[in-house]
């Protein structure tokens, strides 16, 4: 028995690559300005952020991992200086 492993060819075929991607994010504002994201547009779609899991910070960007409707889950960053939000990161629910 093999556990927490699986076949990388049949997770590859339900998954799509995805480049750093330009995005445009409407962010609540709190006392820090852009506090976080609350929705973002991908592909010229909607979508709306339900919860932000995870915020972490690196010398000129802000990176969110948020779960939208759905339960899919992505990696937004937020080139503070450049005011620039891309995808970095994907990840469908299983």
């Amino acid at each position: 028995m093999r556990l927490g492993t699986r076949s990388w060819r049949k997770a590859g075929k339900r998954c799509e690559l995805v480049g750093e991607q330009i995005l445009r994010v409407e962010c609540y504002s709190g006392y820090k300005g852009e506090e976080r994201p609350v929705r973002f547009y991908f592909r010229e779609k909607a979508i709306e952020v339900i919860e932000t899991e995870d915020r972490w910070y690196s010398p000129g960007a802000t990176f969110f991992r948020v779960v939208v409707d759905g339960g899919d889950r992505y990696v937004l960053r937020h080139e503070e200086a450049q005011d620039v939000w891309s995808l970095i990161g994907y990840r469908a629910i299983a």
